[in-house]
């Protein structure tokens, strides 16, 4: 007979789990695997709370396994670390982001783009290497290979830094390989929320010429004063976006949501580039003619390998880049959720594990 959660491992865990399509999280007790000779244990200090949390809480990409401990911006301190661990000690400032494994063997990871290894391992509601299920941050410790795991500057407040290891990677990620990355280019950010936020800081700290795209005109003070972008789109003006036709280089696309792309696609110059790293779960229309006609390229981009990671929170301490948070108590999860519906964050919350985790037992 099939152990249950608290019993398939020694070590005693405790998190927030949802346990159907409702979605809703209530205390949870489960395991984690003993620390393995290239394991790095470490205390759960703060997790952000990422869309995603949200598609897979639901199902809503079909792919969610019951119960779910969500959370994949991870940040903590270690408390043990494995025989053959070299590059980390109790006491270090580390996190875990969207994966804890993959074959180590295939292209993408001899390339360091282990992100895109066909046996990647999801932090949370995946099968791991011993057949058991992950589960995520919202949780009071993790365990995972020193290879998955992410150096935190000492710059860096974790609660802030926490969602860099997903939002952060998201966007630096394509800005990088895409060539989106050179001083004076003219980027564009679609949607300001969790990813967007962030993307703007990345863009400007690249030396680029940032325009934020949005269906909230409201945000556009927001996105100018606070973040720093140059300007400002209300995506359903049109007369603003047919006078913004074919003046950016590249737009970085965070939306989650259905939304057009025709219009957005009108703004990339001739050979610009498109990428989407929102994940909404129907499919866009994308029209043949918007692409043709300028050479232009639509792609995505998915989180990064495990080395670009850590360039990211080193270019990102570098340049005083972190998430604008809202820290909640493990207890308002719920509501969290239910506002991040709403859009109503600025711009991510973050779980506050480490002082709130124990007083809801």
């Amino acid at each position: 007979m099939a152990k249950s959660p608290a019993e398939e491992h020694p070590k005693k865990a405790f998190g927030w789990a949802a346990r159907d399509t409702s979605g809703v999280l209530s205390p949870f007790k489960f395991s984690r695997r003993e620390t393995g000779e290239n394991d790095v244990a470490f205390k759960v200090l703060y997790c952000g709370i990422c869309h995603s949390d949200l598609h897979m809480l639901k199902n809503e990409w079909g792919n969610t396994i019951y119960p779910i401990v969500p959370g994949h911006e991870i940040a903590g301190e270690v408390t043990e670390v494995g025989s053959k661990v070299k590059n980390f000690k109790v006491g270090d400032r580390v996190g875990v982001g969207c994966m804890v494994g993959s074959c180590r063997s295939c292209d993408s990871c001899s390339n360091d783009l282990e992100n895109y290894c066909p046996k990647m391992i999801l932090t949370y509601s995946a099968k791991d290497s011993d057949g058991t299920i992950t589960y995520g941050g919202y949780s009071d410790c993790m365990v995972a290979d020193e290879h998955f795991i992410v150096r935190i500057p000492d710059s860096i407040p974790l609660h802030a830094g926490a969602p860099l290891l997903c939002a952060g990677i998201t966007v630096y990620s394509p800005l990088r390989y895409y060539g989106l990355d050179k001083p004076g280019m003219q980027i564009g950010v679609v949607g300001l929320g969790g990813l967007g936020h962030v993307a703007v800081k990345f863009a400007k700290a690249l030396g680029a010429k940032v325009t934020v795209i949005s269906t909230s005109p409201n945000k556009k003070q927001e996105a100018i004063e606070r973040l720093g972008a140059d300007s400002f789109l209300v995506s359903r003006d049109q007369e603003q976006m047919q006078a913004a036709k074919g003046t950016l280089d590249g737009i970085i696309d965070t939306v989650s949501a259905s939304h057009p792309l025709l219009p957005l696609l009108s703004l990339v110059k001739t050979h610009g580039k498109f990428v989407l790293v929102g994940a909404p779960e129907k499919p866009l229309e994308v029209p043949a003619f918007a692409l043709i006609g300028g050479r232009k390229t639509l792609s995505g981009s998915c989180i990064g390998g495990m080395k670009e990671t850590q360039e990211m929170i080193d270019f990102a301490a570098k340049h005083n880049i972190t998430a604008d948070v809202e820290v909640i108590p493990i207890a308002d999860v719920n509501t969290a959720m239910e506002r991040m519906i709403k859009q109503d964050v600025k711009y991510r919350f973050v779980i506050d594990i480490g002082n709130t985790m124990k007083a809801s037992t």
